[in-house]
């Protein structure tokens, strides 16, 4: 049995400079969130695909067999929202979700993801990331380099991230959307088992133009 996905594209695109919804914005002749749902179509482990649009704006977002559902003030409301509308006949059990800005995600992370978490019961939730490469140093108030941290022990988190929902659920009404800046930081702040499963290099986050242009670049390679 296959489990839901929920691909937030509420984001408003403002560092993208993109004049509107971000998942709108083309990238190589579709809609930036188009690809994502392609992956998500491929993915042999997802039934339903769900879609968090920016409020008003579910008419501009036309891929066929998703199912649209507002978006909230913040990414996390966002993915609130989604929530709810997934759990609305009942509790699927597990829910993947992604960021739209990430339109090179494989079919075969999704499945292996959701593959993880299923496997593991002492896990609450099993989210991408990708190891460090650079040297990270932490900077005191004034500014000054306070230390310098093992790169060894830390990742770049990424999406997808898969949850058990009742543990999501708790976890968002638990804690503070505002600030959150991804769905597994809330997980954990309830004391939630959070593991990793690696990501691929290729899994890049659409911010600013050039990581526009460097994912059309991705893209032309794989064909």
């Amino acid at each position: 049995m296959g489990v839901p996905a929920l691909i937030v594209a509420a984001g408003s695109g403002q560092r993208l400079g993109a004049g509107g919804p971000k998942a709108l914005v083309e990238l190589s002749g579709r809609p930036l969130y188009a690809w994502s749902v392609d992956a998500f179509r491929r993915a042999t482990r997802i039934d339903r695909i769900f879609v968090a649009v920016p409020p008003g704006q579910a008419g501009q977002f036309e891929e066929p067999g998703i199912i649209t559902v507002e978006g909230g003030e913040t990414r996390s409301h966002s993915v609130a929202n989604g929530l709810a509308a997934i759990t609305a006949d009942g509790d699927p059990g597990m829910v993947v979700v992604h960021d739209a800005a990430r339109p090179l995600v494989s079919p075969a992370l999704i499945d292996a993801a959701v593959i993880g978490l299923d496997s593991d019961p002492e896990l609450h939730a099993l989210i991408a990331a990708a190891p460090m490469t650079d040297t990270v140093k932490r900077l005191g108030e004034d500014g000054i380099v306070v230390e310098t941290l093992d790169r060894s022990e830390l990742v770049s988190v990424q999406t997808p991230q898969v949850f058990r929902i009742p543990n999501l659920q708790a976890a968002i009404a638990a804690g503070d959307l505002s600030a959150a800046t991804d769905d597994a930081s809330l997980v954990e702040a309830v004391g939630g088992s959070v593991g990793v499963i690696e990501s691929p290099s290729g899994n890049i986050k659409v911010t600013v133009p050039a990581d526009l242009e460097l994912a059309a670049l991705l893209l032309e390679r794989s064909r």
